[in-house]
């Protein structure tokens, strides 16, 4: 029988899915393994147990094995893409020291010594000081370093989740370039461990031999040991390719190679990804993060908590549809979506700027949420579609800084994650940007680029040009309405981006409250 699908492995921040896949792009099979995306020793904190994320992912192993889709002998090879910037310190024999910390902590270390010498005064001369300063007070590295030195001291190796993943699949330290995502010493525009006298090495000190070895995507990694074989279902010596994390995952499982097609990722931190071949920092200072793609860079703008808004309206505000839901046997999404369509495009002058967590140069760190416009017109339910219109609003703003920086507009638009579910929010983005607007065929849209990796990497198609005509497929798409966009651009180019500028003094004030 020939080998001709792939397992792909999905490490997300609330669940693990086992995915197989075919040659073209078809999910055969399915198993999702659910925990608590991390527990909290104290306000800010987010930590998970490390063996969560190992025993997730042999249980969805041997529950999609137990389905008997396929034979085992057909599955060609094996590929890992997890959450991006959760840091995992290991001891010689590869065991956990501590718990990870997950990329949602928010532990900061004030205090340490500024970059000095000649690259402190480049970065003076620049502006970037307090770029850099951030980037020291964020690294979790620094504050292990610390506040924990015992634990720093022993560390053998300091791997991020995929990384450790990795060994623990194939029993080598090594992980993909296009994992690379966090406060770690690491050269975004060569993608490679920065050189000895980088100022990286002296913002986040650390031994060298702390970090694992680096091969690109569609690389292999390993093979899967019988260890592993016994406790996975996974058959011993499949080769273990190289991906990516998972956000560039999905922007290839979206069919994004190109870069006049933006990928929109409507999940806990709303995102507009561009595929480029050069390095273009999207924000001057902020750099492009691996692409899935060898020697490609994935141009990303984010709004923290951006879908996360939803979630919270759902919670805060949206209890009558639950139970609704609950009675009449369908997803609540349905009955929010109702929601959006009992109010006008533009939600009748009522405009949400998305900032309820600031980024450190987009907007900038002073930012706060606001929501202007409010009448006597206005209820819950024009609350819920100005959210879903201003997270669209933001994310145009970052399509068109983009474009700027790149010299590429943005043609056309394929949206990936949890908000891509809501039929609602697709024609909303469809008509504030004026563009076309898909979904792609399948939502487990980062395990499919996972599978593109392999597939390539594995000479199951000959290049990633190939993979992602033959694998990649559009589902739904939306035609933007000429005359709900001519509301929009309205209230986009006259009301909302002004919005941040005239507030931001507001903001400075309230963040220099004590307090608060």
């Amino acid at each position: 029988m020939a080998a001709e699908n792939i397992l792909t492995i999905d490490n997300g921040t609330q669940s693990t899915r086992a995915l197989l896949f075919d040659v073209k792009g078809n999910l055969l099979g399915k198993e999702r393994v659910v925990y608590e995306p991390y527990f909290s020793d104290a306000p800010g904190l987010a930590e998970q147990h490390v063996h969560v994320f190992w025993d997730a992912l042999c249980q969805a192993c041997q529950g999609l094995f137990a389905q008997q889709i396929v034979p085992k002998e057909s599955i060609a090879a094996v590929a890992l893409t997890t959450q991006r910037a959760t840091m995992i310190n290991v001891d010689q024999s590869g065991e956990a020291l501590r718990p990870a910390i997950i990329w949602l902590d928010q532990r900061r270390t004030e205090g340490l010594p500024p970059v000095g010498g000649l690259w402190g005064l480049a970065f003076k001369l620049a502006g970037a000081s307090q770029t850099v300063a951030y980037l020291q007070a964020e690294a979790e590295a620094n504050w292990l370093r610390t506040q924990q030195p015992e634990i720093w001291k022993k560390t053998h190796k300091y791997l991020l989740l995929s990384g450790y993943l990795t060994y623990r699949l194939c029993g080598r330290f090594v992980d993909s370039v296009g994992c690379q995502v966090g406060y770690i010493p690491f050269d975004y525009k060569t993608q490679t461990w920065a050189k000895k006298n980088d100022w990286r090495w002296k913002a986040l000190p650390m031994n060298p031999a702390v970090l694992p070895e680096l091969v690109p995507p569609g690389s292999q990694l390993g093979e899967i040991t019988a260890a592993t074989a016994e406790v996975t279902g996974i058959p011993a010596g499949l080769p273990l390719i190289a991906a990516a994390a998972d956000k560039a995952c999905e922007v290839i499982g979206a069919g994004c190679l190109e870069p006049n097609i933006g990928c929109l990722s409507y999940g806990t931190t709303a995102t507009i990804n561009t595929t480029q071949k050069r390095y273009i920092e999207p924000i001057p200072l902020i750099p492009p993060y691996p692409s899935a793609v060898p020697d490609a860079y994935s141009l990303e703008l984010q709004i923290y908590r951006g879908y996360w808004m939803v979630s919270w309206f759902k919670r805060e505000f949206g209890m009558r549809e639950q139970h609704v839901a609950q009675e009449r046997g369908i997803e609540p999404e349905e009955l929010f979506d109702e929601l959006v369509h009992a109010v006008p495009s533009g939600s009748q002058g009522l405009v949400l700027q998305p900032y309820w967590s600031p980024g450190l140069r987009h907007p900038g760190p002073e930012a706060k949420g606001a929501i202007i416009g409010f009448g006597d017109v206005h209820t819950r339910a024009h609350l819920y579609r100005a959210i879903i219109e201003g997270l669209a609003y933001a994310l145009r703003e970052g399509a068109e800084k983009m474009a700027k920086r790149t010299g590429v507009p943005i043609t056309e638009l394929r949206v990936a994650g949890g908000g891509s579910q809501s039929k609602a929010a697709m024609q909303i983005t469809a008509d504030i940007f004026g563009l076309p607007t898909a979904r792609p065929h399948i939502y487990e849209a980062s395990g499919l680029g996972a599978a593109l990796d392999a597939a390539v990497g594995v000479g199951l198609h000959p290049d990633f040009t190939t993979a992602i005509t033959e694998m990649t497929h559009l589902g739904d798409t939306f035609e933007p309405d000429p005359k709900n966009h001519e509301i929009y651009d309205q209230l986009y180019r006259k009301v909302y981006k002004k919005m941040f500028n005239r507030l931001r003094p507001l903001y400075k004030e309230i963040r220099e409250m004590k307090n608060l």
